[in-house]
């Protein structure tokens, strides 16, 4: 049974040309896993510059989220400074139709 993983990633300074170059290859990417992602997308300041990434996968263990994370082209590309993965439960809100107890 998977588990879900939240993955946040904190972009290097000047990543985001880098970001620009990968893009199409990046969401090429994230599209042949959306069976993987329960939800993915950029990190931005309040002056909406890419910061980072926040996403949160489905898999068996941290190991594995860690797998698709490192197939990832902007991870190839090493536009992330830091990588943080916490197994996640999701509790209450939306996306679990208000709470879980």
């Amino acid at each position: 049974m998977s588990k879900f993983y939240a993955i946040i990633t904190k972009d290097k300074p000047g990543a985001t040309a880098t970001r620009m170059e990968k893009l199409k290859e990046h969401l090429a990417h994230v599209e042949a896993g959306l069976d993987r992602l329960a939800v993915a997308g950029p990190l931005r300041d309040e002056d909406g510059n890419f910061t980072g990434s926040l996403l949160v996968v489905k898999a068996e263990s941290e190991a594995e989220a860690r797998a698709l994370l490192e197939a990832d082209p902007y991870y190839k590309a090493d536009i992330w400074s830091d990588i943080e993965i916490r197994a996640f439960n999701a509790a209450a809100g939306d996306w679990v139709g208000g709470k879980t107890w």
